[in-house]
């Protein structure tokens, strides 16, 4: 029994152009399978999956769906309508199933966009969107890509991941979350880096849970992914596309600028990626402690020379006054890493201190050290204090705050 003959059979029986409950297609379903059962022999679990694939390929996303159902899949590539890759418990293989032609995925390329009201088209063939759920969505088409439509899904969990299960599966130590937990409510600004995958989004949302319940929050986001949760007073910002005319965009430098006139007591940008980083230095050193954002680097000290070149990115400056304005803003780095056994762990929190020689100084509070693998290769170690002491502790003591002689605060 055909997959596609069955669909079609339900499209020429049901006008999909009018509203229609699920039920009727279902029902529709069930009863072309019910006479195909009577000519061909079909078990009740071939019947099942039929009857849940025709469905998905009609009212959802086709095959995608049950990836994007699947809990413990956190990554979907798909390259082309033949190809399609998932990550799961950090692996990647390729799956079994594909599209029936890339005319139906190019109609899910379609539908997925037209959710959150973002355009891609040969004209424009690259678009960042996301899912009802919230997964994260990047799709490029041809003639860019010489595969085919290409769609990138980053999965993230139905419920946020907490501190609890970071310690748990050790990407940080309880001692080393306790010191971000106060860094946080005394109003720290916290810049989170790492490379791709390494879970800053959720190490971003996992901190966001630390801010006192009775603050304003901002968030800034190109495709909204943040989870904030216990946060009432919240407002959540997303950009938006230009049409295809090339107007009407509104940018993130934008959000940030407006986002200063809403009386927010922390902004949270997603990640920079532009000459945004200028607003979000100005905005931090203008008042707004405890703000946060993320961005890609491989280590603290690239994350730095990364920010002051997306900050020329978005104006004429002296090199020196860029230099300033990110010592002055950022009060902590945190650098997060995926190791060769594929687990993301806490690499390194470091302090940001002024500037000496031309030079911004940084003094690292926590450190990752690797002790060895066990057998089944994973590695071990874990973040050790490094012995130096917090040297601005001017937000702690206003917020009534102070940590334990682990830290040998002085």
């Amino acid at each position: 029994m055909k997959r596609q003959e069955i669909i079609e059979e339900v499209r020429n029986r049901i006008d999909l152009t009018r509203e229609i409950e699920d039920e009727e297609i279902l029902e529709a379903v069930d009863e072309l399978l019910l006479r195909k059962g009577r000519e061909e022999f079909i078990t009740l679990k071939e019947k099942n999956e039929l009857r849940k694939e025709v469905f998905n390929s009609i009212r959802r996303l086709d095959v995608l769906q049950e990836l994007i159902e699947d809990p413990q899949i956190t990554e979907i590539m798909i390259n082309g309508y033949q190809n399609i890759f998932v990550e799961k418990a950090g692996a990647i293989f390729p799956w079994k199933k594909q599209f029936d032609s890339e005319k139906k995925l190019e109609d899910i390329v379609q539908q997925i966009v037209a959710k959150t009201n973002r355009i891609v088209n040969e004209a424009n063939p690259i678009v960042d969107t996301r899912l009802k759920d919230g997964s994260r969505v990047n799709i490029v088409l041809p003639p860019i890509s010489l595969e085919g439509p290409v769609i990138t899904i980053r999965k993230f969990p139905e419920k946020p991941i907490t501190m609890e299960q970071l310690i748990q599966i050790g990407s940080v130590t309880e001692e080393a979350a306790m010191f971000l937990k106060k860094l946080v409510q005394a109003g720290y600004n916290i810049f989170i880096s790492g490379g791709t995958g390494s879970g800053k989004t959720t190490f971003l949302n996992v901190l966001s849970g630390y801010i006192p319940s009775d603050e304003r929050v901002i968030t800034i986001e190109d495709s909204a992914e943040l989870q904030l949760k216990n946060i009432p007073n919240l407002v959540r910002l997303e950009v938006r596309n230009a049409n295809v005319e090339g107007k009407n965009e509104v940018s993130i430098r934008q959000l940030i600028k407006t986002s200063l006139r809403m009386r927010p007591n922390r902004i949270i940008l997603g990640e920079v990626r532009d000459g945004a980083a200028l607003d979000l230095l100005q905005a931090m050193n203008s008042g707004h402690d405890g703000s946060l954002s993320t961005g890609h680097a491989n280590s603290t000290a690239d994350m730095l020379s990364r920010l002051e070149t997306l900050v020329l990115m978005g104006a004429d400056i002296p090199l020196m006054a860029v230099r300033q304005q990110a010592a002055s803003a950022i009060d902590i780095m945190i650098h997060l890493g995926r190791l060769r056994d594929r687990s993301r762990k806490v690499l390194e929190i470091t302090e940001v201190l002024n500037m000496k020689e031309g030079e911004i100084q940084l003094n690292r509070l926590y450190a990752f050290e690797e002790t060895g693998e066990d057998g089944r290769g994973r590695v071990l170690g874990g973040l050790k204090a490094t012995g130096n002491a917090l040297k601005n502790q001017d937000k702690l003591k206003a917020a009534g705050l102070s940590y334990g002689a682990a830290m040998q605060v002085k």
